[in-house]
């Protein structure tokens, strides 16, 4: 687990799935964008782009059951505006990062 985070601690941000990767990466304070199911878990609520338990987590929900292409476009779109966005620019993550050392 160790070595997990320590990988992901590293990353600028993490785009996945409703997963362990993800939780890690919310709990470290690492940007990261889920991408989840129409009818996901309870604990992403039933709508909303933003995690009450990760303030540097976006959510990009299915629309319809089964519409990983629109998840995935808008993700796309997302991700591009990032990248054309200077750094000083981007937004802030609203909890400090965290370092695997210092949990």
């Amino acid at each position: 687990m160790f070595d997990a985070a320590c990988t992901v601690a590293a990353l600028d941000l993490m785009i996945t799935i409703d997963s362990m990767p993800a939780h890690l990466a919310g709990a470290l304070g690492v940007p990261v964008w889920t991408l989840l199911l129409k009818d996901a878990d309870w604990r992403w609520m039933e709508d909303g782009d933003e995690s009450p338990w990760y303030p540097t987590m976006k959510l990009f929900r299915q629309e319809r059951e089964g519409d990983w292409e629109g998840v995935i476009e808008r993700t796309r779109e997302a991700l591009e505006t990032e990248l054309q966005t200077p750094n000083a620019k981007r937004q802030t993550p609203n909890a400090k990062r965290q370092t695997p050392g210092s949990l």
